[in-house]
């Protein structure tokens, strides 16, 4: 294990997301939009994320900035990396497969949404942010930086905070009572747990 080798997977994690994430995000233009949270505080907080997951762990790779914040490389530590990246790849995967047409990149209800509670869903109600805080994990791992390595867990994590609340708020009014019974019956990132 190298660092050259960790960089490489945190990139290939982000081309991985892209490559399953195109498909989905072409069907979502055609699926019309019934009820949307989009607005000033939505765009910040995808911002906030975006610039933790990608902007700054990209710089870093590019250019080695910041380089103040650098530690020693740890092989075992991006060995783990790779291991969380693979699962926040699959978790990925299973959310975009489950969902199908209903997905979107913000909070947004389409026309003829179905509340979506089989496949990984049938476990947890947010495995998306799950998909993401793993991608935040591996990230943390991968890079051997501490303003590139942690920033997705700030940028996501900013996000995660701001936004699950408001999600779960528009799923009630969406689907209202059989939306809490599925809440009383499943956790919103790790089953069983959280």
């Amino acid at each position: 294990m190298t660092p050259t080798i960790a960089k490489t997977a945190f990139v290939l994690l982000a081309v991985g997301w892209w490559v399953m994430r195109i498909p989905h995000v072409r069907r979502s233009r055609r699926t019309p939009v019934a009820r949307s949270a989009r607005g000033w505080r939505e765009i910040t907080l995808l911002t906030i994320s975006t610039t933790g997951l990608g902007i700054i762990p990209f710089l870093y790779i590019a250019t080695g900035f910041p380089k103040v914040a650098a530690y020693p490389f740890q092989p075992v530590q991006a060995s783990i990396g790779i291991a969380v990246a693979i699962a926040a790849l699959v978790m990925f995967r299973l959310t975009h497969k489950a969902l199908g047409r209903n997905w979107s990149v913000s909070l947004e209800v389409r026309e003829n949404h179905k509340l979506v509670t089989d496949g990984i869903y049938r476990y947890v109600r947010h495995p998306m942010y799950t998909a993401f805080w793993l991608w935040a994990v591996a990230q943390a791992l991968l890079l051997p930086n501490f303003v590139a390595g942690f920033s997705g867990i700030v940028g996501f994590g900013t996000l995660y905070l701001f936004r699950v609340a408001q999600e779960e708020r528009l799923m009630i009014e969406a689907f209202g009572e059989p939306y809490r019974t599925y809440m009383a019956r499943t956790s919103r990132l790790i089953p069983w747990l959280i």
